[in-house]
């Protein structure tokens, strides 16, 4: 289409187009009465509008990302998302061999491990105010309430595997999962994050390992064999950055699929920048990789300017993602994970069952 000069302002005789000859999309009726599966629903909803569309178009990246063999997913994981209930669906993408690398938060795992050891968070009762809640030993996350002896039982099975720990051995994120999953897997019947990662092999990544319950445990466990003059256990966050990066250099092409934003997101993004660093400053010989797909689910408006809204389109500026001029493939959701997430692997898990 052409935009001619219009003098001061005049509107034109305009010359009506066909939204078919134009190949414009047709938005189609979400007709109830045809939908009997979860597939069904997310497939209507991206042929209607808004956010119902952007469900239906994430689901199609997914399903892109799963089904390339040459695709190695990393999932980041930031929010409650294990306070509200949504782990199994993480270990149900780790188990189906879609997600390949987890980052995370560490509030995030050890409240899984508070799940995955068989206790249970409970839906918070506005009759107790927060100062009540206190006193119980309630800690409060929005409407849901992880109890502190919850928090001190997890401890108890990482206590297990901190004094068993050789000082020898520097310890970072990944290897202190592996080994909480490699417990649940040993001695724990349920299922969880921590232990779908061990049996799947997959790394599990804590890039702000000390803001979160795993971390205060390490740090008191060393305080302790300082205590009992016993070598403290090294902890070096750079082991988890090169094992991340080593990993990736391998694959064919890499995909990312983000739940909120936060350290996890980025740290996980800056893999490109960091590789072409490497080249470009350290003189290494590397080849300069970017993450292929992208899909996001968070609610952050772009507006505020931080990391957990920012659209993929800005991370291309930084050398993170191929556009999609040159292949790059991309969903973004704008609605709450608990909501979105769900829908959205409960399609592709679906869709995987039967033939492309």
């Amino acid at each position: 289409m052409t935009h001619d000069h219009h003098d001061e302002g005049a509107g034109i005789e305009r010359e009506l187009h066909d939204p078919i000859s134009d190949k414009l999309v047709p938005l189609e009726p979400l007709d109830l009465s045809k939908i009997t599966t979860v597939d069904d629903l997310v497939r209507a909803m991206a042929k209607t509008a808004f956010t119902g569309r952007q469900v239906g178009e994430a689901a199609d990246v997914l399903e892109a990302m799963a089904r390339d063999k040459e695709c190695f997913v990393v999932m980041t994981l930031a929010g409650a998302m294990t306070v509200a209930k949504q782990g199994l669906i993480v270990a149900d993408l780790v188990d189906a061999g879609i997600v390949k690398t987890i980052v995370s938060t560490g509030a995030l795992m050890a409240h899984g491990l508070v799940e995955a050891a068989g206790k249970a968070h409970f839906q918070y009762d506005p009759k107790m105010d927060d100062v009540e809640l206190y006193e119980a030993g309630y800690n409060r996350v929005y409407d849901t309430l992880e109890p502190e002896t919850n928090l001190n039982f997890v401890e108890s099975i990482v206590a297990k595997i901190l004094e068993k720990w050789d000082a020898s051995e520097v310890m970072c994120s990944y290897k202190l999962n592996r080994e909480i999953g490699r417990y649940l897997h040993q001695h724990v019947e349920g299922r969880g994050i921590l232990k779908s990662a061990f049996e799947k092999n997959v790394p599990v990544f804590v890039p702000a390992f000390t803001d979160s319950e795993l971390g205060l445990d390490v740090a008191l466990h060393n305080r302790k064999r300082k205590k009992e003059g016993r070598q403290p256990i090294d902890f070096n966050p750079f082991l988890d950055l090169e094992y991340f990066a080593e990993n990736l250099l391998k694959q064919v092409r890499l995909g990312i699929f983000t739940i909120g934003g936060g350290v996890p997101r980025n740290w996980s993004q800056q893999f490109g920048p960091f590789i072409e660093l490497r080249h470009r400053r350290g003189g290494e010989d590397l080849p300069l990789k970017r993450y292929h797909y992208g899909l996001r689910i968070c609610p952050e408006p772009v507006h505020w300017g931080g990391l957990s809204g920012s659209p993929y389109s800005e991370a291309i500026s930084w050398g993170k993602f191929v556009p999609p001029a040159e292949g790059g493939k991309f969903g973004e959701v704008f609605v709450d994970a608990t909501v979105g997430l769900p829908m959205i692997v409960g399609a592709v898990l679906e869709r995987l069952k039967k033939k492309p």
